[in-house]
């Protein structure tokens, strides 16, 4: 399985990157309803943070970004499996296949956590040479503009003065 693949399989739910039961039964080669079962027998391994079961809103909410296909299917609601959430799996589901793809999502994960620390540098970077850069126009145009515009010293009146002045 390609790490592409799985990558496009990863979503962002309640601030963590998890991937949906049914992806993970496919990856598997096991029928959604088996890993579920696996899962429910082994509910200890599974605390809130490892897997979570999505609430009818945020399905809805992935049908309407066209993650999940809204044509029938789904009859109960997916779990959803944090990055510790799928490496229990493979304790659970205890098959060679299994522990495979798991190994090939666990690469997934890193190189999307690479990706995202790696755009966060560059982020700070970016802004950081904005900063510089603002710094240095700034000067440019402050020379500028007295070039453009020089100050004026006050000059004497000529002609005839007011014996009052």
């Amino acid at each position: 399985m390609e790490l592409i693949a799985i990558q496009n399989k990863v979503f962002t739910l309640r601030g963590q990157k998890v991937m949906l039961d049914f992806d993970l039964a496919e990856m598997y080669e096991v029928e959604t309803r088996s890993l579920k079962q696996a899962v429910r027998r082994n509910i200890d391994r599974f605390p809130e943070d490892f897997m979570f079961e999505l609430t009818k809103t945020e399905l809805e909410n992935l049908r309407s970004q066209n993650v999940i296909s809204s044509w029938g299917g789904l009859r109960f609601l997916p779990f959803a499996f944090t990055e510790q959430g799928v490496a229990m799996l493979s304790s659970v589901l205890k098959s060679q296949k299994a522990l495979q793809v798991n190994i090939t999502i666990m690469r997934a994960f890193v190189m999307i956590r690479q990706y995202y620390s790696d755009s966060t540098e560059l982020k700070q970077r970016i802004e950081s040479l904005e900063n510089e850069m603002q710094v240095k126009f700034k000067d440019i145009y402050e020379a500028l503009n007295f070039l453009l515009n020089p100050p004026h010293p006050e000059r004497k009146a000529i002609g005839f003065k007011n014996s009052h002045e």
